[in-house]
């Protein structure tokens, strides 16, 4: 029996993880300044609570919308923060190009599935470092705040831009 699910080849150490977070917590900040702008088609900013904290992020991320859905690069694998994050709330919002989605129903796609989503020169960067999973969240068709089912999740949530 086959399995068709892909893993992502992009794996860091517990070295280069604590490197990656400290020059996160210096470039996140002034990314989140152009993110999720009409102008930015590149980068979104993805919001979502820690899953044992309760506190509410803010993460810039490379996401793009295909269909009724948006798909992620997952960059870490299954070991991000913010994917373990959204995979335990069933959801998140994000802000793309000015607008806020309210996305729910997470599901980790391969690279075939997304590909559609991003230009050529993506996917090319993609395909060099590795990845070859994406995180794909329908957009909810309800209202933010009138949907049942999605834990951590606040109409009017206060969130700390970190990452």
């Amino acid at each position: 029996m086959s399995n068709n699910r892909t893993t992502n080849t992009f794996s860091l150490g517990s070295r280069a993880r604590r490197i990656v977070r400290f020059v996160a917590a210096f470039v996140n900040p002034l990314v989140l300044l152009i993110a999720g702008r009409r102008w930015m088609p590149v980068v979104g900013i993805l919001r979502h609570r820690g899953r044992r904290s309760g506190r509410a992020y803010a993460t810039p991320i490379g996401m793009r919308p295909l269909g009724d859905s948006f798909v992620i690069p997952r960059t870490f694998s299954d070991n991000a923060a913010w994917y373990l994050n959204i995979k335990a709330a069933g959801g998140a919002t994000v802000k793309y190009l000015g607008r806020t989605y309210e996305l729910v129903d997470p599901e980790v796609v391969d690279y075939a599935t997304a590909k559609p989503a991003f230009p050529r020169y993506e996917l090319l960067q993609f395909r060099l470092i590795g990845i070859n999973e994406y995180l794909r969240l329908r957009i909810s068709p309800l209202p933010i705040g009138e949907r049942v089912g999605v834990r951590g999740l606040n109409p009017q949530p206060q969130f700390k831009e970190v990452a």
